[in-house]
């Protein structure tokens, strides 16, 4: 007779839909609570705009427990997006990094009781500087709203966690509400996405967005270049020693008169068969597709792409081959 099952046993093997029951109703929860702070945007949003816009010095956001890296994550939100920004601790603050603040700051200040006692500790001392105060909670009649400049209304209807005890909704909508603000905030500056690429030099988007031609390019000798006298052989032996599956063809001042690839060799062939003793301007391609040194690398990519080649030339003011790109080295920098 097998033995009977405990209880724990019978837990995991009937707990897997209520797990997905209980996980769905959490979503619903946590984004019926960002769709409630919807109607309550209001004057004071547009008020804590203007605060901080106005603002000559930074914004400063603290916060504890669960508010805290709520406020860290909106300090860092706002500093990538054209709101310098950062985070103070409110218990480090207490024991001297207050001196961090200047009159000329904006404090966000984020609580969802609005009555943490690390935050009210120094509220005072902060608006005695002459900092503005923008308080982010889900009281309107808490501590902390009340001394506030500007008070954002964060009020969720239940905490999505079945205790009603860890803070899940509430950190869901104060993060919403953050992200609403400095998205606000970028608009207002007029913030672009090469502003934005300078404050991320290390990600993809500031690689494709400040990446030059001149960065990458290939120069001088590692250039395959040929004279328009050159035979097909020639050219053949500089595209092989040079491996960029092409070659330009240029004059003795080094102007542009065409370009030599792969495409250009199998087209040959099929229409003219024995070409080893071609001239290769009788094979070339003439006014090859170019680009400047100072065009960002996206731009080569742009050209390469619209009209299906490998390879680009770079070229200066006058025509003169200056270097030369292919795609392979465009993967390379991770520009593509």
């Amino acid at each position: 007779m097998p033995a009977p099952k405990t209880k724990k046993a019978n837990r995991r093997t009937g707990g897997k839909s209520s797990a997905l029951e209980l996980a769905r109703q959490v979503l619903r929860i946590e984004a019926d609570a960002v769709a409630a702070l919807i109607p309550r945007l209001d004057q004071n949003f547009l008020d804590a705009i203007t605060l901080i816009l106005n603002c000559r010095g930074r914004v400063v956001v603290s916060g504890i427990g669960k508010s805290g890296h709520v406020a860290r994550k909106i300090a860092s939100t706002m500093a990538s997006t054209g709101t310098p920004a950062f985070f103070v601790h409110p218990a480090e603050a207490n024991h001297g990094d207050l001196g961090m603040i200047t009159r000329d700051d904006v404090m966000i200040a984020l609580s969802n009781s609005g009555e943490s006692a690390e935050l009210l500790t120094i509220v005072p001392l902060v608006k005695r500087q002459g900092a503005k105060l923008i308080a982010i909670t889900g009281e309107a009649g808490s501590s902390l709203a009340r001394e506030a400049d500007v008070h954002l209304d964060a009020q969720v209807a239940q905490e999505a966690c079945p205790l009603g005890l860890a803070p899940t909704a509430s950190t869901t909508a104060a993060i919403a509400l953050g992200d609403a603000l400095a998205v606000a905030l970028l608009d207002a500056r007029g913030f672009s996405a090469e502003d934005f690429a300078r404050s991320h030099p290390g990600g993809t988007l500031g690689r494709r967005l400040l990446t030059h031609v001149s960065d990458m390019m290939r120069k001088g000798d590692e250039v395959p270049s040929v004279t328009r006298n050159a035979t097909f052989s020639e050219a053949m032996l500089e595209m092989s020693r040079k491996r960029m599956g092409m070659t330009a063809i240029v004059d003795v001042k080094r102007h542009v008169l065409g370009i030599f690839t792969d495409g250009d060799l199998r087209r040959s062939l099929d229409r003219l068969g024995d070409i080893r003793t071609a001239k290769i301007t009788d094979i070339m391609t003439r006014d090859p597709r170019t680009i400047t040194a100072e065009r960002l690398a996206v731009e080569a990519v742009e050209i390469m792409e619209r009209h299906r080649v490998n390879q680009i030339l770079v070229v200066d003011a006058e025509g003169k081959l200056i270097g030369a790109l292919n795609m392979h080295d465009l993967f390379k920098a991770k520009v593509i």
